[in-house]
């Protein structure tokens, strides 16, 4: 498991270890978010679950622990939107030269292969071509994503926000090519906004000071500061947001039923738990309060351009609905768990593992200004 570390790499162990009897090589730069899996790994865990510190972009032990394995879920990735614009040849290389060697060792060595791209591979929706009181603008097929069918539309060359999402395109078309030409058995799985603890950093906690984490860890660590949640361009882009949780049974699904989910792509979300950013600002600030007992600020929210918060170069798509029926055909799964549900249990998560510290960094800040 190339990526082990990270948010979903860290939830797909444990869920590994706790309900199957599978061997985990877990493959990853740091093993924080696993730490209490691997270092050292507990005694009813012993030979079930080993950490590999390595960097897939230059080390020679990769092609040999993909050897050692029956399957490769590869989870390596730059995924954050800030990075994009500002490190967009990172982001390139990370998304698509670094996994070149992994697709490579794979395909030569006739091993499974479960491939994690993103739903940003869909670009804009074709409906947002139309005008926006345009009554086409509210049919499903003008803006429900299907992985078999919906094109991959992206804005200019200049807007270097793409530079992830083509990045991902490339690569999956790679991977579904081998699978034409050379035989790979592979799956390709598209996230939809998984949410839950653990998810991306805290800014100056355990993430760089200056770091933009993803929209719900971006809006955790403003409510734990106590400052206006920001709102791109207004907050109107649509979402949905998937439990982690429910996401993982899905990951699950496809290991353990492989005739089932070998050579398709799917989309893992939750079409239900569907709000603009506007909304989701509005729930979290709700929940927080509750969750942690202060009450919300006078003025929550404030509208930034998206030239401020993220620079220029900056573009989005304005929806992101995935369609559920390839996923639900073959591995039988729907998501469960209501938004405020989630929001609750990873607010509750964030308000317990980082206000403490969060006020810690703070007071550090203002006795050193």
């Amino acid at each position: 498991m190339i990526g082990a570390g990270g948010f979903i790499g860290s939830h797909l162990c444990e869920k590994l270890m706790a309900e199957t009897n599978h061997v985990v090589l877990a493959v990853d730069v740091y093993c924080d978010k696993i730490r209490h899996l691997v270092d050292p790994a507990p005694p009813h865990l012993a030979g079930r679950i080993s950490f590999h510190r390595l960097n897939i972009k230059n080390d020679s032990r990769l092609e040999g622990l993909i050897k050692m394995a029956d399957l490769t879920i590869n989870l390596a990735a730059i995924c954050t939107p800030a990075d994009y614009n500002t490190r967009p040849l990172d982001t390139i290389y990370s998304n698509f030269i670094d996994a070149l060697p992994v697709v490579k060792y794979c395909s030569e060595n006739a091993k499974r292969l479960i491939h994690f791209s993103t739903c940003e591979v869909y670009g804009k929706t074709i409906g947002s071509f139309l005008p926006k009181d345009h009554p086409l603008r509210k049919e499903p097929e003008f803006y429900v994503l299907k992985e078999d069918e919906s094109p991959c539309i992206f804005g200019p060359i200049v807007k270097q926000r793409w530079s992830y999402a083509c990045a991902k395109q490339l690569i999956e078309r790679l991977i579904f090519a081998e699978g034409a030409e050379n035989g790979l058995e592979f799956t390709i799985v598209r996230p939809f906004n998984w949410i839950g603890p653990r998810m991306d950093f805290i800014p100056g906690v355990d993430g760089p000071s200056e770091g933009v984490p993803r929209v719900l860890a971006c809006f955790s660590n403003n409510l734990l500061r106590r400052e206006p949640l920001k709102l791109v361009d207004g907050g109107q882009s649509q979402r949905t947001f998937v439990y982690i949780k429910d996401a993982i049974e899905a990951v699950v699904l496809m290991i353990e039923n492989p005739a089932r989910a070998n050579g398709h792509i799917f989309n893992v979300g939750n079409p239900n738990n569907e709000v603009t950013v506007r909304e989701l600002a509005q729930m979290m600030t709700e929940v927080y309060a509750n969750v942690s007992g202060e009450a919300p600020l006078d003025e929550p929210m404030v509208d930034v351009s998206s030239s401020q918060f993220y620079g220029e170069g900056y573009d989005d798509s304005d929806k992101r609905i995935p369609d559920m029926t390839i996923i639900n055909n073959q591995l039988g799964w729907n998501p469960k768990t209501p938004l405020k549900d989630l929001l609750e249990t990873t607010l509750t998560y964030q308000h317990k593992t980082y206000k403490e510290a969060v006020k810690r960094q703070m007071s550090q800040a203002s006795a050193s200004s």
